[in-house]
């Protein structure tokens, strides 16, 4: 009596991979060139036909390419905010100081920014002091003059 080959057991079969239910360039392609080449040679596909296809297939192939290019500029756009803010290491930064009782503004203080660091989630600015600020509590950035705080102190 023979015995069945084990390797034929539905367990050890390997499984496909889930398929698309969409359609992309490549495979309108290939419905087109199969479709060209089983045509009745006695009754060819209309000139028109063909025309109109080729048109859809460029369409399509524009609008992938626009698609692929935005997808790179919007995976550029989204640089993490560190890197965004590293701009301002040098720079002279003006933010609020309130008052501890009233919770209001009581003025406003300049300092030079040293560093950029991100603690959960949030974007801070180490300033020349030592203080650290919020980059959302920023009002003005300019041009650090003259130095840091301890250069001027040191004069």
């Amino acid at each position: 009596m023979t015995s069945i080959d084990p390797s034929l057991y539905l367990k050890n079969q390997q499984t496909r991979g889930q398929g698309s239910n969409s359609l992309g360039k490549d495979d309108f392609l290939k419905i087109l060139m199969a479709q060209i080449q089983n045509q009745n040679p006695l009754d060819p596909m209309k000139d028109k036909e063909f025309i109109s296809q080729m048109t859809e297939f460029s369409s399509l192939e524009q609008m992938t390419n626009m698609s692929q290019s935005f997808q790179r500029f919007m995976d550029s756009q989204s640089l993490p905010p560190l890197i965004q803010y590293s701009g301002l290491i040098g720079k002279e930064v003006s933010y609020p100081i309130y008052d501890q009782e009233t919770s209001k503004v009581d003025r406003m203080k300049e300092e030079v920014v040293q560093s950029v660091n991100q603690k959960d989630g949030k974007t801070y600015l180490e300033l020349t002091s030592g203080s650290t600020v919020a980059v959302e509590d920023i009002s003005k950035v300019s041009e650090a003059i003259g130095g840091t705080d301890e250069e001027k102190a040191g004069e």
